[in-house]
């Protein structure tokens, strides 16, 4: 008799708790029913009229917020194909810092139309060659809607117009005040070519108190903490950045030290006051003012730098060291010791200056023709609002780096997408074979975000569709027209 050799089953290779899924109904349509929980949960935070939602991260930390970035980073994802949609748009927010949202909702509406092509009975292959199709034509479409382009270089207004819609759809209200702080700062920082345009260049300090029309910008940068010492301020300086600390030095073991008598006590105790009394003399002879040093600052040297009329600004983030040193124009040093000329850095004021409750420490340049960094300085009567001006700003920032890439604008709000339907869906029409269906059903799923616009604004389906073909028709009549008022605009 033969003996009998078990099959082996693949489960058994996974651990307990895993599920091996195969087929269209098992594995295909759930993970698009994954990624369509995913796409209708951020849905409605879309736009000005968007909901916030209310998460709790798993630090316990509570958000309330409507920004589909937040979202997406503090909930925890578990499913393979939704991790997918998060991982697109974390692509999304890396390369423009905006629109997340909309590839959420794209995504999730394409995979709800492919689910009825594959209950009706189409291959997955031919869903992918359809949707390629469609995508190419709507590609070669979009070039040819372009509303309005932002001159090259830049101007004041010219950006301010062009970042009005993109704030208002964060901060609606506020945009008029916040479109012209962004580009006011955008244009001190921007470099020779705008091409090189770097959205670090602009910074953001939160000051509790007062109300937005207080805020301005600093060319150069505000630091939230005051300098240590008596001196405060300072005109046309010269600057030292330490990366060490200003302090004795100390080595990393302990040791051993005989002494035989008092002598030779305070001997030792005036030799380390000595030696470093002549180091901060040596960096005071080099006509430094001012030092920024990235760790702590001892008594005995914070003593000899006051005796001295140097400024002291401890840094504790590199981060920070790296800003200020190019606000400074200086080189950072390892070592304590008496910059050279082309290590020294400059700036035109320090001071330190009260902000509502809060000391602040100013470095600006005011005599430098391009400033390396910017400061917007928001004011705010709460933390929360705070911090959704920010990310407004955030988002105004990114649409510059944008704009000074490729200028060219098409109609916001929706038109541009039903646009792109109409064309994408008579260029299907044409097409023989099953993958017209795939086309012409990625056609359909663009109209998702004039459909997605009208449902948080609390419209009928019939009302937003009208409304959207009437805005579209105002676009056409004003394209390239740029008007005393602002109209919805977005980036190609």
């Amino acid at each position: 008799m033969a003996s009998r050799v078990p099959k082996s089953n693949s489960i058994q290779l996974f651990k307990d708790g895993y599920k091996v899924s195969s087929g269209i109904d098992e594995a295909v349509l759930r993970n698009i029913e994954a990624v369509s929980k995913l796409s209708d949960a951020v849905r409605t935070s879309c736009d000005p009229n968007g909901r916030n939602k209310l998460i709790i991260n798993h630090l316990s930390k509570l958000f309330v917020t409507s920004d589909a970035a937040t979202i997406l980073r503090e909930i925890e994802v578990v499913h393979p194909a939704a991790k997918l949609l998060v991982m697109a748009s974390q692509a999304q927010e890396s390369e423009m810092g905006d629109s997340t949202n909309l590839v959420l909702i794209l995504a999730g509406e394409l995979l709800k139309k492919a689910e009825h092509l594959l209950i009706m009975g189409l291959h997955p292959s031919e869903i992918i060659q359809g949707y390629g199709l469609a995508s190419v034509k709507a590609l070669a479409e979009l070039e040819n809607l372009t509303a309005h382009t932002v001159p090259s270089p830049p101007t004041l207004e010219s950006l301010t117009v062009a970042l009005k819609p993109a704030i208002a759809s964060k901060q609606y209200g506020t945009e008029d005040i916040l479109s012209s702080l962004v580009a006011e700062a955008a244009l001190i920082v921007m470099a020779p070519n705008p091409a090189n345009f770097n959205v670090d260049n602009v910074r953001v300090v939160k000051i509790l108190g007062g109300n937005l029309s207080s805020s301005w910008v600093v060319r150069g940068m505000v630091f939230d903490r005051e300098t240590e010492g008596i001196v405060k301020n300072l005109e046309k300086a010269k600057v030292a950045v330490f990366t060490c600390g200003i302090d004795i030095a100390q080595t990393e073991t302990k040791g051993t030290m005989l002494l035989k008598n008092a002598d030779q006590l305070l001997n030792f105790s005036t030799g380390e006051e000595k030696h470093m009394e002549n180091i901060l003399k040596e960096i005071a002879d080099s006509s430094v003012k001012m030092i920024i040093a990235g760790a702590g600052v001892g008594e005995l040297a914070l003593h000899y730098l006051d005796r001295l009329n140097i400024v002291v600004l401890k840094v504790l983030s590199k981060f920070d060291l790296r800003r200020l040193r190019r606000v400074a124009g200086a080189t950072p040093l390892a070592r304590l010791g008496a910059p050279t000329a082309e290590e020294a850095g400059f700036v035109d004021v320090m001071e330190t200056t009260e902000i509502g409750s809060d000391r602040v420490t100013v470095l600006r340049q005011e005599e430098a023709e391009t400033t390396k960094t910017a400061t917007i300085v928001l004011r705010g009567a709460t933390i929360n609002l705070l911090d959704h001006l920010k990310k407004a700003v955030d988002d105004g920032v990114n649409v510059i780096k944008a704009l000074v890439k490729d200028g060219r604008m098409v109609p916001g709000t929706g038109p541009t997408e039903l646009k792109l339907a109409r064309r994408v869906e008579t260029y299907g029409s044409g097409l023989r074979g099953l993958n017209q269906h795939a086309v012409r059903r990625y056609a359909t799923a663009l109209e998702v975000v004039v459909n997605t616009l009208g449902e948080n604004a609390g419209l009928e389906t019939k009302a937003r569709l009208s409304a959207v073909s009437m805005l579209d028709t105002l676009m056409a009549e004003i394209r390239g027209v740029l008007t005393s008022k602002y109209v919805p605009f977005c980036f190609l």
